[in-house]
């Protein structure tokens, strides 16, 4: 016999409650989303969100825990669908091809979702205390030293080379890049393309 309890029905009055805060919290995204479609991602404040979803601050406070929080909300779904291409996708993104072309597909998709999501990025890492050990950071890291080993990099320590080459992947210094300097997105990953196959194959 299962030692797990059975979970109790639920009473009218927490599915109401379960709903008004499902209902909350998709009512306080959409306007996030709002604001930042108006100012970007630094016109995003609690104080701001709770005045224009028509809330009590400490009611956003209480969803998001911080503006850090409210960002990696903001970017769960996005970054869970690229995570999905990555680890199930279809080649060369997803397994099934060469570790350097996964590499290679790995850096061009990076880009262009740096370059769609970037501010909100930007301000979930800078708001957040130590932004090179979020999950996604630590995820991609070790993505990134697999296929070095896959593909034959010999180094006693391919981590200190997968986080080298991330960090050229750092969107504050790509969409600098794009702003300031003009460069465009088929311009960054031809870059990429030419460092991870001099990295590989000069191993």
């Amino acid at each position: 016999m299962s030692s797990i309890p059975v979970r109790p029905e639920m009473t009218p009055a927490t599915a109401a409650e379960r709903s008004d805060a499902a209902r909350n919290r998709e009512r306080l995204l959409l306007a996030a989303r709002e604001l930042i479609g108006q100012g970007g991602a630094a016109a995003l404040t609690m104080d701001r969100l709770a005045e224009h979803a028509g809330v009590g601050k400490g009611t956003v406070f209480r969803r998001f825990g911080s503006r850090a929080g409210l960002m990696l909300t903001l970017l769960n779904d996005s970054e869970a669908a690229f995570q999905a291409r990555v680890l199930f996708g279809p080649p060369p993104l997803g397994p099934g091809a060469a570790p350097l072309d996964r590499l290679v597909a790995f850096g061009a998709e990076r880009i262009v979702y740096v370059l769609e999501y970037g501010d909100l990025v930007l301000a979930a890492e800078h708001a957040s205390r130590n932004r090179f050990d979020v999950p996604a950071a630590a995820l991609w890291n070790r993505h990134v030293e697999m296929l070095l080993r896959e593909g034959g990099f010999d180094s006693p320590e391919p981590w200190l080379m997968a986080g080298s080459l991330n960090a050229t992947l750092d969107p504050e210094r790509l969409l600098h890049l794009v702003r300031e300097h003009g460069v465009t997105g088929r311009r960054l990953s031809a870059s990429w393309r030419d460092l991870v196959t001099r990295v590989v194959r000069g191993a």
